[in-house]
């Protein structure tokens, strides 16, 4: 289970730093940030799902490979949030069909990484669960924490989450392949 706590975490950080950016540069009240919260962890808890179910049928047809591609996808993903959080641009107010659209944006890589849960032997329906209360209370301390400090901390939240991420692939690595 922690395994799974370290990937909600991970996962849910490019949502954190939206919701920091929109509490930094928009000041919305309780129910924005709630609004904001829910489409976060309503997303990251779903796109999972999509995942498993794609990864637990694949998986029988890929199993000598599946560390590689854990690691490949997660790997993947990991840089790509770390190349986000230095390249960030102008926000946009979410609401509305811009809030639905960046929560299935920020939830492409749960959808992925729940690619990768049949090889990190995590029961997908409590990891999903997990997953998205992690993502719903981050992005709500996001709003709080960004309508009180600004938004120069969303950047280094997502390049953490990106370093986690890599962490993560290269954990399944080592333990699938005994390199060490």
């Amino acid at each position: 289970m922690i395994a799974a706590l370290i990937l909600a975490l991970a996962l849910a950080m490019d949502a954190f730093a939206v919701a920091l950016t929109q509490g930094a540069r928009f000041r919305p009240h309780a129910l924005g940030a709630v609004q904001i919260a829910l489409a976060f962890g309503v997303a990251q808890g779903v796109m999972p799902l999509i995942g498993w179910v794609i990864g637990a049928y694949a998986l029988q047809f890929v199993a000598a490979w599946d560390h590689w591609i854990a690691f490949a996808l997660l790997a993947f993903l990991g840089l790509r949030m770390i190349f986000a959080g230095e390249h960030q641009d102008e926000a946009l107010k979410l609401s509305g069909a811009a809030l639905f659209m960046a929560s299935i944006a920020t939830s492409v890589d749960a959808l992925a990484a729940g690619i990768t849960l049949p090889t990190l032997d995590i029961a997908p329906l409590p990891a999903a669960a997990l997953i998205a209360g992690v993502t719903f209370a981050l992005s709500l301390v996001g709003v709080v924490l960004g309508r009180r400090a600004g938004d120069r901390f969303g950047r280094t939240a997502e390049i953490a989450g990106g370093v986690i991420l890599i962490a993560l692939g290269c954990k399944i690595l080592v333990e699938h392949t005994g390199i060490v």
